[in-house]
């Protein structure tokens, strides 16, 4: 053989090696695209049938407090101290306002007005547990500051409402220059606050007539029990794992 077609094979022979080796490279950047993709597919789909879990449960809960809401109210001392199983029962009281001792939650908008909540310490004859009790909504330009004198209702009251749960988050709860003025309803906090003990849970007054006096604060209603966003996450979820699928099937596809 003439050296130069020698040469020349040996030339080809080694294109040929590098063909197959970079055609051997892409197939393992294939393989591990198609690979990544089932995988994310596969938690995607995971995520969403979490999120239909959390849904059920919602919806459970939802149908729970609503029974809850719709039993004949019993007094709010002989409410379950179990604040789970307390939680939006019927409850009516019938006590003596601590007005000395109340203030306000601030921040509370109520169709798009700034605001805050009057919360007014309940005491009863026989018993020293008072029980907190949210009073309803009044305007507040900068939403925490309120002349209290002016809503104050007869010392002796009696109403009907619901039973809600304390709650906390995060930063300062109140600051001394307006001791009166809380950001939540932090049941440790108002604890140390008061000078007597306070049941596990408050209550929320509720509207009994259209003939509301001036110096009555306006109730709160029952707030929406309504089904949070798990719906649309589920949504999102089985989305971004259906694109993950059909991207990998198309892109096999043209390989």
């Amino acid at each position: 053989m003439r050296p130069d077609v020698r040469l020349l094979c040996g030339l080809c022979g080694l294109c040929v090696e590098k063909q197959q080796a970079r055609f051997g490279s892409m197939r393992r950047k294939d393989v591990a695209f198609a690979v990544i993709g089932t995988i994310a597919a596969a938690v995607c789909t995971r995520l969403g049938f979490w999120q239909v879990k959390r849904l059920d449960e919602r919806q459970a809960l939802n149908e729970q407090l609503r029974a809850r809401a719709e039993m004949p109210p019993v007094p709010v001392m002989e409410a379950p101290n179990d604040t789970a199983a307390a939680h939006y029962r019927r409850v009516n009281v019938s006590g003596t306002y601590d007005f000395e001792r109340e203030f306000v939650l601030t921040n509370r908008s109520r169709q798009g007005s700034p605001g805050v909540n009057i919360i007014t310490p309940v005491r009863f004859p026989g018993s020293d547990t008072a029980v907190l009790v949210n009073r309803g909504w009044v305007y507040a330009p900068d939403g925490m500051t309120v002349d209290l004198t002016r809503w104050r209702e007869p010392l002796e009251m009696a109403g009907d409402g619901f039973i809600e749960n304390y709650s906390t988050g995060k930063g300062i709860v109140n600051t001394a220059s307006r001791p009166k003025a809380w950001r939540w309803m932090d049941r440790e906090a108002l604890a140390r606050s008061l000078p007597y003990p306070i049941a596990p849970y408050y209550m929320v007054l509720i509207a009994q007539g259209k003939d509301t006096p001036a110096n009555v604060p306006p109730r709160l209603g029952v707030p929406p029990l309504d089904e949070g966003p798990h719906r649309s996450y589920a949504f999102q979820w089985f989305s971004f794992a259906t694109i993950s699928i059909i991207g990998v099937i198309l892109f096999l596809r043209r390989k």
